[in-house]
């Protein structure tokens, strides 16, 4: 039983080095500092462990699985960008997948068997997570994972890469409330994503230090895609007293709410100010450009490359977990009320 339950994450864990190195430590590499050798070790050895047989080849592939739960959107296209200019200059390929399966939260079975064919050295996951089976087949296999934007709360020992959600969540609201509003309203993400939370908890923080009141219909939740913008924005409008201003917590978000003011008839900013979050390449685009919160998604990508790629060349990390400043970008979409 006590074979079962002992990973190699937990000896990296109680050693205080990376899954990599212990994987050095156990195909006898050379290149691991005599103490920190010793350590891993006697913790191997404490704890009975015995490496499970692999087919898996020693040398390595050079290549980074990426796993996005949608490929489509801009979103990810940010995040592909990140992720791939770093990689190339490292000389590392970059294998693109998305989640599949009714519930889209995490990689299937079929993913983790071709992971171990194809070598992949390490995986950057999105908004995704992995069942403790699969936690175990990665350990076995020596393949360091870090998460990008992360949907949950991350095993202590899986590195992560975020942005500061709250704060650009208060950022955006106190902008509308420094241009007059006092009926702002928030359109969410889903209530069960902690980014999403965050982001809501920001708008009720500056609306509460303002002294305004949050009817409970101005909070709306949504799914981060422009139809749930489209189709909260029609609830808010349809209020005995709706908002004059509107925080859409995704940019797809406040590009359905422009859909559904231009089929009443009226105009953004003119008849409701909104303000987006992600800064995607469309917000500079939409009419009128669009106040976003700019969520660095490139540089999300790029930091959480960098810290898979020091894991891989069996490095220890400074921090596991790492947030990003988020900052308002006030373009046309808002405006002063007289």
């Amino acid at each position: 039983m006590e074979q079962q339950r002992t990973t190699l994450a937990a000896i990296a864990q109680a050693a205080g080095v990376s899954v990599p190195t212990v994987s050095k430590v156990l195909n006898g590499r050379t290149d691991v500092a005599p103490a920190t050798r010793q350590r891993v070790q006697t913790l191997l050895d404490e704890r009975g462990y015995t490496a499970r047989r692999s087919s898996r080849p020693t040398h390595r592939a050079h290549l980074i699985d990426l796993v996005l739960r949608d490929l489509g959107s801009p979103w990810a296209m940010q995040i592909i960008d990140g992720v791939e200019e770093l990689a190339y200059r490292a000389g590392f390929g970059v294998v693109v997948s998305a989640v599949h399966g009714r519930h889209r939260s995490r990689p299937d079975r079929r993913w983790t068997e071709q992971l171990a064919d194809r070598r992949c050295d390490g995986v950057l996951l999105v908004l995704s997570y992995l069942s403790t089976s699969q936690r175990g087949q990665l350990d076995e296999l020596g393949i360091p994972v870090v998460i990008i934007d992360p949907a949950g709360h991350p095993p202590v020992d899986i590195p992560s890469v975020g942005a500061t959600n709250w704060a650009g969540g208060l950022t955006a609201t106190d902008h509308l409330i420094g241009l007059g509003h006092r009926r702002v309203a928030v359109i969410g993400g889903p209530p069960t994503v902690p980014c999403s939370r965050a982001r809501v908890d920001g708008y009720r923080a500056a609306m509460n230090a303002a002294g305004l009141r949050v009817p409970a219909g101005y909070v709306r939740t949504g799914d981060f895609t422009a139809a749930s913008g489209y189709r909260e924005t029609n609830a808010l409008l349809d209020l005995t007293r709706p908002p004059t201003a509107v925080f859409a917590c995704a940019d797809e978000m406040a590009m359905g709410a422009y859909e559904a003011l231009y089929e009443r008839g009226l105009r953004v900013p003119d008849d409701l100010s909104i303000v987006g979050f992600d800064d995607l390449d469309a917000a500079r685009w939409a009419v009128p450009p669009l106040t976003t919160v700019r969520q660095p998604l490139t540089e999300m990508a790029a930091m959480a490359t960098r810290m898979l790629l020091s894991l891989v060349g069996g490095e220890e990390l400074g921090s596991h977990r790492l947030e990003l400043a988020t900052a308002l970008v006030v373009r046309h979409s808002t405006r002063q009320l007289p």
